[in-house]
């Protein structure tokens, strides 16, 4: 494939949403229940309120979804424990195939697109030095709508001004490729984890096991 520029998903592909956990461990000794209840219903959440035309940013819905983990999960955390776990989001570390996969991929434009809200994505990108290696940050804040809206992934074509078929979506979330792939982008699938692919009838162009092996 001939490919002029890259644009990656965030949450669970450049950062490792699950670094939370040990900010959880004051308050439960499942922090990882904790995490993973917590990224769900942040994703639900965000889903929903694209459906309904009732947007509010990223940090928003992720402190809701927190709140509903906790309540949901039976656990005791005050308000000190809801901010120290918040902050947790702004200094996630990056997964380690991240910065060298963007410093082989440099020569060509390298872009985040993200449900992140620009506070968040800044603050993410600064304190791994991703910022660095990156010529966009997107946010769906642009949009006020969240992934899978087509109108978020016409947020990289727009800023790289390069159209969406020679551009290389990566995500290691399997709804962000299929919402990608709908859209136009050629998509690579980072799959870690083995995960099945979704039954959309979409699929991505190139599926690795690590960020160190996505096309030039």
């Amino acid at each position: 494939m001939t490919l002029r520029g890259y644009v990656f998903d965030a949450y669970g592909t450049l950062f490792d949403v699950h670094g939370v956990v040990d900010a959880g461990r004051a308050i439960t000794r499942d922090p990882a229940a904790l995490s993973a209840a917590w990224r769900q219903k942040q994703l639900e959440y965000t889903w929903l309120r694209a459906l309904m035309g009732r947007y509010a940013d990223f940090e928003v819905v992720t402190e809701a979804a927190l709140r509903w983990a906790i309540r949901r999960l039976g656990l005791r955390a005050d308000e000190a424990d809801v901010r120290r776990l918040m902050d947790a989001y702004l200094t996630l570390a990056c997964f380690p195939d991240a910065k060298p996969a963007l410093e082989r991929l440099a020569g060509r434009p390298r872009a985040i697109l993200s449900n992140g809200s620009p506070r968040m994505l800044e603050a993410a990108v600064r304190s791994s030095g991703l910022h660095r290696h990156l010529e966009h940050v997107l946010s769906v804040d642009a949009v006020q709508t969240y992934k899978p809206a087509p109108e978020v992934y016409a947020l990289g074509p727009r800023a790289l001004g390069i159209p969406a078929g020679e551009l290389l979506f990566v995500s290691s979330n399997a709804w962000d490729v299929a919402g990608a792939k709908a859209f136009g982008y050629r998509v690579a699938w980072c799959n870690r984890q083995g995960a099945l692919e979704e039954e959309l009838g979409l699929r991505a162009d190139v599926v690795v096991p690590s960020l160190a092996e996505l096309p030039l």
